[in-house]
């Protein structure tokens, strides 16, 4: 079997509505850019049908389904579906289509042509953006992303569409299995050049937002727990890049260094 590419884990839980348009539209931009991709679909007992609707697509061989017994955490569900990873570059995005599956080869392309740890899918920097994003929810997301800065370079911190090299997740350790587990890649796995792709996220058209007041405190003791690390352990802070994906499609550098467009 020929080696992936790319591997992108997708956690789900009653996602069943979006799944189908989210797996044609990443295999269509990916043949188009003749990258092999493989999918990891973890979900979490949906009600509504989409662990199997996911094993239908699974006999393609192209997607891979992970089924967990409950509702255990966005970051857990994350880390499992990386443990099966085979390809050296590795990513995460969410099933409800507000991640647009047009920016993975740019992020790719960043990826390797950068000889970077981390490219993150970044809502805050230029020529990227929201839309129809509740303000409560996006005022909560810029406060959470501005708490973070210190402790990390990212302006989109609480992103959840982002690449990471795997051999960044040997070291890896973290007791966090909740919603931010991306944040703690950006601290706890010690990357050494970061890059940032602007996009603008689309809120959700179906089905129920999984954020909650209880992922919200549980982000605030993740958080600190961060804070009490770089304290102590004082980690080098990495190189950072920003790459604003223009409307034509071509990508600028706004750093030191060049990724090419």
């Amino acid at each position: 079997m020929t080696r992936p590419d790319l591997t992108l884990v997708i956690p789900t839980y009653n996602e069943r509505d979006c799944l189908d348009r989210l797996l044609e539209r990443i295999f269509r931009v990916a043949d188009d850019h003749r990258m092999h991709v493989q999918v990891i679909v973890v979900d979490d007992n949906s009600r509504d049908g989409t662990g199997d609707r996911a094993e239908e697509w699974a006999r393609s061989g192209r997607v891979h389904v992970i089924h967990r017994p409950d509702k255990l955490g966005l970051g857990s569900a994350v880390l499992d579906g990386f443990a099966l990873a085979t390809s050296d570059v590795v990513g995460v995005m969410d099933a409800d289509l507000s991640h647009p599956p047009d920016l993975l080869p740019l992020l790719y392309a960043t990826m390797v042509g950068g000889d970077l740890d981390i490219v993150v899918a970044s809502r805050y920097i230029p020529h990227a953006g929201t839309r129809n994003f509740p303000l409560r929810r996006l005022a909560l997301s810029r406060i959470a992303c501005w708490l973070a800065r210190p402790i990390t370079p990212v302006r989109d911190a609480t992103s959840g569409f982002f690449l990471v090299r795997r051999e960044r997740l040997n070291s890896f350790r973290t007791s966090v299995r909740g919603f931010k587990i991306g944040l703690e890649l950006f601290v706890r796995a010690r990357p050494k050049r970061v890059a940032e792709v602007g996009y603008v996220f689309v809120g959700r058209a179906a089905g129920d937002s999984k954020m909650t007041v209880r992922e919200g405190l549980t982000f605030l003791r993740q958080l600190a727990a961060l804070y009490l690390s770089a304290v102590f352990q004082s980690p080098a802070r990495p190189g950072h890049l920003i790459v604003s994906a223009r409307p034509d499609s071509r990508a600028t550098v706004s750093a030191a260094g060049r990724i090419g467009a």
